[in-house]
């Protein structure tokens, strides 16, 4: 068995059980990437950690205010400060690989925000989340290019892998969401991928990052975590279906091509592995089953409306039934950083991360920290088989308008 723990600082943690199998080796030391570009596990404490920096909404820099802050933190207050924080992340957590689950840059959307909630209100079921832009600060991104390259700037200053999925006000600016997707992949230290090769396929960031064994042992070439990065789109293109968009039939079936051929090589390929590798999803909008917890199934905060599609498109069925994926994180919601577990899959927000974007006075923003961990035989080996464990624990780094 493993576990999934939510902590926060500076409550104490609280644990919630996962089940999770893994075959795998740790990878040594600081060595984050593997041959070819992709990642292994550490071979001190045999862990692999994900820090996910979702809803940075970065735009012009030390010329873009905050949002949302007490009001002795206003003064001086800008996109600096998202920068600070994430530099303090970064160097506090040491992770292996950051997820960044859109949006990045940001720009003024068309209509004023309460007229876009009252219309998407008035059309639909979802309660709609959206930033106030230039009807609070004034411009946002002049250029979502240099945006984007300002706010990842801190993982390629460390020269950490990273990766990214857009979200649904990354186009909104001088960039279209292919733009935003073609400028992500052209970075440096990026595993950003377009999409996957030769497949017609639905938005722009579909792709998938395998973690392979500690170089040297007989998993070292072998994917022991997989990770599915989806774009979920913006809003629906489907006259009769407001709201946001969804994730695409033709996205599911790449995702249940994928999972079965990861799975049939893990377990059929030399060395033979009892269970199939596990897998994370990350995304972007919520999937309408974000909207199944209540206070008592839950750990984390709920302070705002699920913003998903008003319709099911059945993502979530499909991730069951492949079996493989035991947590799915995404961002959107600034205001909810809780996790519940729904037939078998974790499903956990991010909290909001960057302080150009809206938030709540006086609530910090966050991001969280997942870290796999395996367990060792009695022989003080990396242990393989079914049998193996890991702890996948969930953390809230918190951060101040002081940063």
């Amino acid at each position: 068995m493993a576990r999934l723990g939510l902590r926060r600082f500076p409550p104490p943690m609280l644990l919630l059980l996962l089940a999770l199998f893994l075959v795998a080796a740790a990878a040594a030391g600081k060595g984050k990437k593997r041959g070819g570009g992709g990642l292994r596990f550490r071979r001190e404490g045999g862990t692999f950690k994900v820090l996910q920096v979702a809803d940075m909404h970065y735009a012009d820099g030390r010329s873009t205010a905050c949002e949302d802050v007490l009001p002795e933190q206003v003064a001086g207050c800008s996109d600096l400060n998202t920068t600070a924080f994430l530099y303090r992340v970064i160097r506090a957590e040491d992770p292996d690989l950051v997820v960044f689950t859109g949006p990045t840059p940001t720009h003024p959307p068309p209509l004023p925000c309460s007229v876009i909630r009252l219309i998407l209100r008035l059309t639909s079921d979802s309660l709609v989340s959206c930033i106030p832009g230039d009807n609070i600060y004034g411009a946002d991104s002049t250029d979502a290019a240099k945006s984007m390259d300002a706010a990842i700037a801190p993982a390629i200053a460390m020269n950490l892998p990273w990766a990214a999925g857009i979200g649904n006000h990354d186009q909104e600016g001088t960039l279209s969401r292919e733009g935003v997707m073609r400028h992500l992949v052209g970075m440096k230290n990026t595993l950003s991928r377009f999409n996957p090769e030769g497949v017609e396929i639905d938005g722009f960031g579909n792709y998938n990052l395998e973690v392979g064994g500690v170089e040297g042992t007989l998993l070292a070439n072998k994917s022991v975590l997989n990770m599915y990065f989806l774009d979920s789109g913006d809003y629906s293109t489907v006259p009769s279906i407001p709201g946001y968009g969804w994730i695409k039939a033709s996205q599911e079936a790449w995702f249940r091509k994928t999972s079965s051929s990861l799975q049939k090589n893990y377990t059929n390929e030399e060395p033979r592995q009892k269970e199939p590798a596990p897998a994370l999803a990350y995304f972007h909008i919520p999937l309408p089953e974000f909207s199944s917890f209540t206070a008592s199934n839950f750990t984390g905060v709920k302070q705002e409306g699920i913003s998903s599609p008003s319709i099911n498109s059945g993502f979530f069925t499909t991730m069951v039934e492949a079996g493989d994926v035991k947590a799915a994180f995404i961002g959107h919601d600034h205001l909810n950083d809780f996790c519940g577990k729904l037939t078998g899959i974790q499903l956990c927000y991010a909290g909001g991360f960057g302080y150009h974007a809206y938030g709540k006075a006086g609530w910090s923003r966050r991001a969280r920290v997942v870290s796999v961990q395996l367990e060792k035989t009695g022989t003080g080996e990396w242990q393989g088989g079914g049998a193996a464990r890991i702890m996948t624990e969930a953390e809230f780094r918190m951060g101040t308008a002081s940063e």
